[in-house]
């Protein structure tokens, strides 16, 4: 009898979970997404800002100049090629130039260029990227203007032959305010002279800036 009232009670147990396990189902375990990777979506956008230019000279010390104040606009686009590498093509409207004070009064050429970055972008960290690669500067204005104090002269298409095309090597960076918005720094220095005759009493004048801009990304 007691056989058998033990062998009733395991059965009753073993119904019970059964049933439990028929009305409630199995235990369902959920699993968080993984964070979404867009470092290889390509995109193109805009991007501008101001610039601070200036000049310098790598042979003559006594060479010296002050800052002008213009900016920089265009078009820019991102190419991932593989992580952390991507290639970054812009074209870009320019400002450069520089201010000299002489005992005459002061000179302040602005030069306007067609400038081809061809960057190389490294994602240092997710948002953070380092950008370096060359730069073809195209001249397409230029303008001198001279104060004497008194009387204030313009000349555009000024020829003494420091406003050719050069190329120029760039040093930045970027970081994302959001994935579509970032903001960017960047160092911009000639390569190669501007003085096309080696005999010219001019020293060896190479263009410098500094732009800080904002862009903005359309995928």
């Amino acid at each position: 009898m007691k056989k058998l009232l033990f062998l009733v009670i395991c059965l009753f147990t073993a119904g019970t979970v059964c049933a439990q396990n028929y009305y409630y189902g199995p235990r369902r375990v959920h699993h968080r997404p993984a964070p979404k990777d867009d470092f290889y979506h390509a995109s193109i956008g805009i991007e501008g800002g101001p610039s601070i230019a200036n000049t310098v000279s790598s042979y003559n010390s006594n060479y010296s100049t002050a800052t002008i104040i213009g900016f920089h606009a265009g078009l820019t686009a991102n190419i991932p090629i593989i992580k952390p590498l991507s290639f970054e093509p812009e074209v870009l409207f320019s400002q450069q130039g520089y201010q000299a004070s002489t005992a005459d009064g002061t000179l302040i050429q602005r030069n306007n260029f067609i400038s081809i970055p061809l960057l190389a972008k490294f994602q240092l960290v997710k948002g953070f990227d380092f950008l370096v690669g060359p730069q073809f500067n195209f001249p397409v204005t230029s303008t001198t203007t001279f104060n004497d104090g008194f009387n204030i002269s313009s000349e555009s298409y000024y020829t003494d032959n420091t406003n050719k095309s050069t190329v120029a090597g760039v040093l930045g960076f970027s970081i994302d305010l959001n994935p579509n918005v970032y903001i960017h720094a960047r160092y911009v220095i000639d390569l190669d002279s501007n003085t096309l005759d080696a005999n010219s009493p001019l020293p060896d004048y190479r263009n410098q800036v500094w732009q800080f801009g904002l862009g903005i990304r359309f995928r």
